[in-house]
């Protein structure tokens, strides 16, 4: 879908005016379209849904904030002295209802939902008479359902009670909906999960559907959705599904190749943001995501997590020593000192602490050892996961292809083995899931799980190795109840950190205040300031 990424300014001009009141509707059209006549053909409408897709490199989602707000407060990532303002007041647990951040992902999440309506407005009266046009608007309309679905799956998770708006014409109608209920938004994420899985392909051609929403994503999605509720018995059921016929996941041989520029190819995707470098487009700004998406960033559709996290180039975060210290455990088998070999994928570092210690290894000039620092009292480990120095010694700017995992095959596993722990069946099924997972990067299997408390401190462990750094660490933690303890005793122990600032206000976020000043019905229902 890289190549398909494109924005037309009739298209933008409808959007716009879709979230609008109707009165300011009234305008003629200086291209001759407009919300009723734009979207009458497959073409329009697979471009609407382009649009919608192309929401999830806005401001405050994958582009740029969102992987730094989720590592900076699951304190996967430690702030340098690079990082200032706002950012840094994330990485302290400092910020407020004003957080720019906070502020431009809940935006963007509404986003993401009002051009889902319009997609599943236009699309439900389409009405085409040809086989095939009739087949497109079940896809496009199914699409529009994911992707509504993953913005509400992010809301209700981070916000609770939030307004539920499912139709184009109730955002007309209603400027300004209350809050509704959490069980009323997994009620619509898990119907509009189970409509998508229905009209959604098991795979797309390579040449023009690479990074759509498919089958597999949505019901990985159900799943996790039934995972979140503690439904585990539904949760095991949806995601088992993922492991048999019609769908044919299975784990990367290499668990590098994940976070490199050809993991578009992986046998392990089942949902990915689709990257590419701003110069493939021969137009646009490798600065877009600093607020120029659809204005003046042209078709740039890269990440900046490259960029901003290299040790060569912005570094603007540390990988916690703590977080090194999670892949140090015992031996499964014989209790000696043991270091999981995915460090090596996830971090430079010292040689004792198993990250890598060379880096440049495609360079002209040959390998470079990491200039790892002993003496460094914040503890010198900086991330190689999402990272291309194996190519190139520095950047030279924000401008990285490499696409952003959402939804991979080992979480799916590792789903499925905890929904199965969940239930306290600790036995063969799910010591052969992890040991799965844990195989392909050369881990040491498990020979048993033990008792159940036993097997959910390993299933825990196994998703803070396995998913380092791709933004899972806080949803989990929030979600098994454990955030403040967890994070607290991690800052504490932290060298140059010795802070303790997750307070329990903070397993949700605030209600940012360009919502509770734009809507006085979700103004008037949040308490003490927050949410």
């Amino acid at each position: 879908m890289k190549k398909i990424i494109y924005f037309l300014t009739g298209l933008i001009a409808a959007f716009q005016l879709a979230g609008c009141d109707e009165s300011k509707l009234d305008l003629e059209s200086q291209s001759a379209y407009d919300y009723k006549t734009y979207f009458t053909s497959s073409e329009g409408l697979n471009q609407a849904v382009i649009a919608t897709y192309a929401t999830l490199l806005h401001n405050g989602l994958w582009a740029r904030e969102y992987y730094f707000i989720f590592d900076l407060l699951g304190y996967e990532a430690k702030k340098t002295t690079n990082l200032q303002g706002d950012m840094a007041q994330l990485a302290d647990y400092s910020f407020g209802t004003s957080q720019a951040q906070i502020s431009q992902l809940w935006n963007s999440l509404y986003r993401l939902i009002l051009r889902s309506n319009v997609v599943i407005d236009r699309a439900g009266v389409w009405n085409p008479t040809a086989a095939a046009d009739q087949q497109a608007a079940k896809q496009y309309i199914a699409e529009a359902r994911f992707l509504r679905s993953y913005a509400y799956f992010n809301i209700v998770n981070l916000w609770g009670k939030a307004p539920l708006i499912t139709a184009y014409d109730s955002t007309v109608a209603n400027n300004y909906p209350s809050r509704s209920s959490a069980e009323a938004i997994w009620a619509t994420i898990e119907n509009d999960l189970k409509l998508a899985a229905a009209d959604l392909p098991v795979t797309y051609d390579a040449a023009t559907g690479l990074g759509r929403a498919t089958k597999g994503a949505a019901v990985a999605l159900l799943g996790k959705s039934y995972l979140y509720q503690k439904k585990w018995a539904q949760a095991e059921t949806t995601l088992a599904q993922l492991t048999a016929a019609p769908f044919t996941y299975s784990l990367d041989p290499s668990y590098e190749n994940l976070f490199s520029s050809t993991n578009q190819s992986s046998p392990e995707n089942i949902f990915q943001i689709m990257n590419a470098k701003w110069t493939d487009w021969g137009i646009g700004n490798q600065y877009y995501v600093f607020g120029g998406q659809e204005t003046w960033g042209g078709k740039a559709t890269h990440s900046d997590r490259a960029q901003e996290y290299g040790f060569k180039d912005w570094f603007n975060v540390y990988v916690p020593t703590t977080t090194v210290k999670s892949f140090q455990y015992p031996h499964p088998a014989t209790s000696a000192n043991y270091v999981d070999p995915r460090a090596k994928f996830t971090f430079y570092g010292s040689k004792e602490s198993g990250g890598d210690t060379q880096y440049c290894q495609k360079c002209a000039g040959g390998a470079i050892d990491f200039p790892f620092k002993a003496d460094d009292p914040q503890g010198y480990y900086v991330w190689k996961k999402y990272q291309y120095y194996n190519e190139v010694a520095s950047y030279g700017g924000p401008q990285s292809s490499i696409n952003g995992q959402v939804i991979r095959f080992a979480d799916v596993l590792l789903m499925l083995a905890e929904a199965q722990i969940q239930q306290g069946k600790t036995g063969a099924d799910p010591l052969a899931l992890i040991n799965q997972v844990r195989k392909r990067s050369g881990a040491v299997a498990y020979t048993s799980l033990g008792a159940q408390a036993d097997a959910m401190k390993l299933i825990m462990r196994e998703r803070q190795v396995e998913l380092c750094g791709e933004q899972s660490r806080y949803f989990d933690l929030i979600r098994w109840g454990i955030a403040k303890q967890t994070i607290n005793a991690q800052r504490a122990a932290e060298p140059g950190d010795g802070k303790q600032p997750f307070q329990d206000k903070n397993v949700l976020l605030p209600i940012p205040d360009v919502e509770k000043n734009y809507n006085p019905n979700v103004a008037k229902d949040i308490a003490n300031g927050w949410n």
